[in-house]
C-alpha cells in the first residue's frame, strides 16, 4: 500500500496511522491497532485505515480482523487492496477465481521502482533465465509476445534470440520501467483476466496468430483460475507456436490455491488438464526453486509447451 494511497487526507488520523505504522514494526500489533482505531474515529469512511487495522488485528490474534476487511470492501469495492482475498484467507469468503484487477495493479505500481533490486538482488529470482534456457533450442523466433512482461526482466534474455519483442502488463508503471530498458519493440497495457476482445492484446492493428513465442515468467500466480489465459495464448500464438510459463507449485492440490503472499499456486495436474483441453503438446516441464521468501524457497513449476500445427 503506498503513502499516498495509505492517506486519510486529515493531518490528525495521518499522524496517529504514522505512530501505529512504527508500533507495528517494533511487533505491538495490538497497540497499532488501538491507534489507528483512533484515527478511524476521525475519518470513518477511510478504506485503507480499515484495512490497516484487519492487518493489524490478525497479526495480534484478535477476532475483529475480518469486520475490519469487510468494512474496507464496502468502502472500496474495486478491492485494491486485496481485502478478499484476506477474508478468504481468514476463512469469511470462498476463494475468488482470481484477484481484483486494481488489486494487481496497485501493487505493481507501488512496486516498480524497487521490483528489480528486490526481486533479483535480495529474494535470487531467478525464473526468466531458467525459462529462457527452456525455450533456447527453439530459437530464433520471429515474435515473442511477453505477457506480464514486468520490468523486462525476462525481455532481457530472449531479446537476442528473437526479432521482434512485445511486452504487456497491467501495471503502467512496471511498462515505463520496461521501455526505459530499450528492449521492446513494443509494448502495451493488458489484462490477462479479461476475454481476448477486452484483454487488450488485440486493440488497434494488433494482429491474431503473430507469435511464435509467448511467455509469461511468473505471471499466472496472480490470476488463480486460468481459464481465461489459455484462449488468450491460443489466439496470439502463430500454428505450432510455443508458449512458455511458470507457476508456484500447489503441490499434491487439484487445481490452485491461494497462499498466505496473497499469490496463487497451480498443481501439475491442474496445469497439464488446461494443457490437454487447449491441445497443447508439453515439450519441456522443470521443477526448481523459483525466488526465496523470508529465507525459505518457493518451488515452481517452468512448462514449455506447443500449440499444434
Amino acid at each position: 500500500m503506498s503513502a499516498s494511497q495509505f492517506s486519510s487526507g486529515d493531518v490528525i488520523a495521518d499522524r496517529r496511522a504514522d505512530y501505529a505504522r512504527m508500533l507495528a514494526e517494533a511487533g505491538d500489533f495490538a497497540a497499532a491497532a488501538e491507534l489507528i482505531e483512533q484515527a478511524l474515529e476521525l475519518v470513518p469512511g477511510w478504506a485503507a485505515g480499515w484495512f490497516r487495522l484487519g492487518e493489524y488485528r490478525e497479526k495480534a490474534g484478535l477476532a475483529p480482523a475480518v469486520d475490519a476487511y469487510r468494512q474496507a470492501l464496502d468502502l472500496q469495492p474495486d478491492d485494491i487492496f486485496g481485502a478478499r482475498l484476506k477474508l478468504a484467507l481468514l476463512g469469511a469468503e470462498e476463494m475468488p477465481a482470481q484477484p481484483p484487477s486494481r488489486y494487481v495493479e496497485g501493487l505493481f505500481d507501488d512496486y516498480a521502482d524497487r521490483f528489480d533490486t528486490a526481486l533479483v538482488e535480495k529474494l535470487n529470482y531467478s525464473v526468466p533465465g531458467k525459462l529462457a534456457a527452456l525455450v533456447a533450442p527453439y530459437a530464433p523466433f520471429a515474435n515473442t509476445v511477453d505477457l506480464g512482461c514486468g520490468t523486462g526482466l525476462f525481455g532481457a534474455e530472449i531479446r537476442s534470440h528473437t526479432k521482434h519483442l512485445e511486452g504487456f502488463d497491467l501495471s503502467l508503471n512496471m511498462l515505463a520501467k520496461a521501455d526505459a530498458k530499450g528492449l521492446y519493440d513494443r509494448l502495451g497495457q493488458s489484462d490477462l483476466s479479461l476475454s481476448p476482445e477486452l484483454s487488450g492484446l488485440f486493440s488497434g492493428n494488433l494482429a491474431e496468430h503473430r507469435a511464435d513465442l509467448v511467455s509469461a515468467a511468473d505471471v499466472l500466480m496472480y490470476l488463480g483460475s486460468l481459464e481465461t489465459v489459455f484462449p488468450l495464448v491460443l489466439e496470439l500464438l502463430s500454428s505450432a507456436g510455443l508458449f512458455a510459463f511458470s507457476v508456484e507449485d500447489a503441490g499434491g492440490e487439484q487445481s490452485f490455491v491461494l497462499r498466505d503472499s496473497l499469490r496463487y499456486a497451480h498443481s501439475e495436474a491442474y496445469i497439464r488438464s488446461l494443457l490437454d483441453r487447449y491441445g497443447f503438446e508439453i515439450l519441456g516441464l522443470e521443477k526448481t526453486a523459483i525466488r526465496m521468501d523470508a529465507g525459505k524457497p518457493i518451488h515452481g513449476i517452468l512448462f514449455l509447451s506447443r500449440k499444434p500445427a
